[in-house]
């Protein structure tokens, strides 16, 4: 598949490590060649089999080099998804399957999250809110509150052009689990006495379905849950969620935090007084 990225361009190092690689090989073969053709001719008899002789471990320490190329690659590939320094991308690189797949498996997904949730909790027990019911904190749903792991476990991490007629299937499962770090923010969050909004791109259609999700998975109290209307589709997520927050404000609330895993959740206006990024390196939404 070709790369949908300019900026990962630099991946094609690998490629290069193949080349140097092979160039390796082909010189000592060369120069072996040449050397038993010499001896044959001032012999005048056949030359011996070719062996090649190389330093031990060679092309494991290439391959070891290689491997950590592409490590560094897919490192800075996310890093710039996070801190939304990429054009709009509809895939994963193709290399980075098994990296995007070992982040979010591994503890280091589990951390990211851990660390976004105490953040976040930092700010919203130094906010001093002021009483009237109209201090609000915005939480996203989709790899925010619930987690789609399961399903993007079985449509490769990204990797695959995302389908919405399968998502959607997924989503009638109502099978989502809770993101831990994520529920443990909206408890606090709610105890402190925060009106929460769930803003999600789901359909209006999947209200139920939605609902009984996020009981199951632990979400059992919100003052607002809003989903796309049939006005809203067709719209540009960070269009959709703007709009959707300026009538928050129009209403008289304070929107003060903000948990999405999307720059679209976060970005536009009003803003908040402080957004929060959850990590997502396996899909973007504009």
């Amino acid at each position: 598949m070709p790369f949908l990225l300019d900026s990962f361009r630099s991946i094609s190092t690998m490629g290069l490590f193949r080349i140097v690689l092979l160039f390796s090989l082909c010189s000592l073969i060369s120069r072996a060649f040449s050397h038993e053709t010499v001896n044959a001719h001032n012999n005048h008899i056949l030359p011996r089999p070719l062996i090649l002789k190389y330093p031990d471990n060679l092309i494991e320490t290439q391959l070891n080099q290689l491997n950590e190329e592409v490590k560094l690659q897919c490192t800075t590939w996310r890093f710039a998804v996070e801190a939304n320094n990429l054009n709009p991308w509809k895939t994963i690189p193709r290399e980075c399957l098994e990296y995007v797949r070992d982040y979010m498996m591994g503890r280091g997904y589990g951390l990211d999250l851990e660390r976004v949730s105490n953040e976040a909790g930092v700010f919203a027990k130094s906010v001093e809110l002021r009483g009237d019911g109209k201090d609000a904190w915005i939480f996203d749903i989709d790899e925010t509150l619930l987690s789609n792991l399961p399903y993007y476990q079985e449509h490769g991490y990204g990797l695959e052009i995302f389908n919405p007629v399968e998502f959607d299937k997924w989503v009638e499962k109502a099978m989502s689990p809770a993101i831990e770090a994520s529920l443990k923010l909206y408890e606090e969050v709610l105890g402190l006495g925060f009106k929460i909004f769930l803003l999600t791109g789901r359909s209006e259609k999947q209200r139920s379905i939605t609902v009984d999700n996020l009981i199951n998975a632990g979400v059992r109290y919100w003052d607002k849950l809003i989903l796309r209307s049939s006005d809203d589709h067709g719209k540009l997520a960070i269009i959709y969620k703007s709009e959707k927050r300026n009538e928050m404000v129009q209403e008289g609330y304070r929107i003060l935090g903000n948990s999405g895993d999307q720059w679209s959740d976060l970005l536009g206006s009003p803003m908040p007084s402080r957004s929060f990024k959850l990590p997502n390196p396996m899909y973007y939404i504009p």
